[in-house]
């Protein structure tokens, strides 16, 4: 077990690893995005860690780590446990290097990442799927890891993995031709934020530094709450590469000393800037990779006229996705909304909810309904597009004007999903 003693990563164990990582991880582009500039008054660039071999920057640790590894050590191969971006990582570096790896990943994971690890492992990883969380494939992972004597590759409790995503930083400094007011980090076990704010505290103080992670996976703001490493009882998975229910204990160290703020980010927000970049950028990102992206809505008072900068730590989407984060984005711009409506049993019922309830531009995108003789009245499950906002209170005022009216299923969270 790793003890560390300091409060960051030392700068020349992070050179160290960006000289291990030359000519296999690339050096990924600082780019001034205009049309998020422009919306937030700032000066905001992205790192684009999603243009990675891998599509994301957990090739760097994992590839730092296992090259490091004595010949004892790789004996018995390599394990590791990870929700998607690490074990592609992983499967990168044994495939590289010629090591033999056992990767664990959640059952949950979306098939777009198990697939990338087959292709970048190819003979050389052997995938087992276990548990629903990445915590349940640790667990298993830890017990193989006994049993075969093999070495553990954490996906972010390890000084030399933390070393390794720290090279994202010194790339960021380098190619910033201004200085850095704002760092919006992704958070989910800490490696990311622990490496890079371990160089911006060494060679740009004066930057503030800002961890995000989602609202359903909140360990960090739970530990940082609590004053020690905490974990959570239960987690939302929507954000698979940053929901964990533990950060690592050197991780936490490490972000509890160096982070000047850490903040939650709803799903909601962080599948409508998922959209935003998808539409208006052409940027396929993957939601750990829209975090940072997302908080600059947090901030936007204090960046203005600032120079920011939002590592975009992933792109590994899978596109089968897309149908829920545009539900999920629907929902939190309050642009969607379900309701139980009552029709009264007649013909013309539909026509006239059609006609004087729904507003011009009002679009109905669920209608589930069994006509029950016996009644006076039926149930149906209703699911309305709105154009704006605004239009929600008038929409409920014509329904209760016209007996409609049942009830709003948007902020009953457990029947609407049983429900819808």
């Amino acid at each position: 077990m790793q003890t560390v003693k300091k409060n960051s990563i030392s700068l020349e164990k992070i050179y160290k690893a960006k000289q291990n990582i030359k000519g296999v991880v690339t050096q990924t582009p600082l780019l001034f995005m205009k049309n998020f500039s422009e919306q937030y008054q700032a000066n905001i660039f992205f790192k684009r860690e999603d243009l990675q071999q891998v599509r994301s920057y957990k090739i760097r640790g994992a590839f730092n780590k296992i090259q490091g590894l004595k010949k004892e050590e790789l004996t018995n191969g390599i394990v590791c446990a990870s929700a998607g971006n690490h074990a592609q990582g992983v499967a990168f570096a044994c495939k590289e290097l010629k090591v033999k790896g056992t990767i664990f990943m959640p059952v949950t994971t979306p098939h777009q990442k198990i697939d990338q690890v087959k292709m970048f492992g190819e003979n050389y990883v052997d995938i087992r799927l276990t548990g629903d969380s990445f915590d349940d494939s640790q667990q298993a992972a830890d017990d193989f890891c006994k049993q075969n004597d093999s070495t553990f590759v954490h996906p972010f409790n390890d000084v030399d993995v933390i070393a390794g995503q720290g090279t994202v930083g010194l790339e960021i400094l380098n190619d910033s031709k201004s200085k850095i007011d704002y760092l919006f980090l992704p958070v989910g076990g800490g490696g990311l934020a622990s490496g890079v704010s371990s160089v911006f505290k060494s060679l740009s103080p004066n930057t503030k530094i800002i961890g995000v992670e989602p609202k359903g996976a909140p360990s960090l703001t739970t530990s940082l709450k609590n004053n020690k490493n905490t974990a959570l009882q239960r987690i939302d998975k929507f954000v698979d590469g940053a929901a964990v229910k533990k950060m690592g204990d050197i991780t936490f160290d490490f972000c509890k000393n160096l982070l000047d703020d850490a903040k939650t980010i709803s799903e909601g927000l962080i599948c409508s800037t998922i959209l935003k970049v998808y539409n208006e950028n052409a940027l396929v990102i993957e939601p750990a990779g829209a975090l940072s992206i997302a908080a600059l809505e947090k901030y936007k008072e204090e960046i203005k006229n600032k120079t920011i900068v939002c590592v975009v730590s992933g792109g590994n989407n899978d596109i089968t996705r897309m149908e829920e984060m545009k539900e999920r984005a629907l929902l939190y711009q309050g642009l969607k909304h379900y309701f139980i409506i009552k029709f009264p049993q007649r013909a013309g019922a539909l026509k006239e909810f059609v006609v004087d309830v729904l507003g011009e531009k009002d679009d109905i995108s669920y209608f589930e309904y069994t006509k029950k003789h016996n009644r006076d009245k039926g149930p149906a499950v209703v699911g309305i597009e709105l154009e704006s906002p605004s239009d929600f209170k008038p929409l409920v005022a014509r329904m209760e004007e016209k007996g409609f009216l049942g009830e709003y299923l948007n902020d009953k969270p457990s029947l609407f999903q049983f429900l819808v």
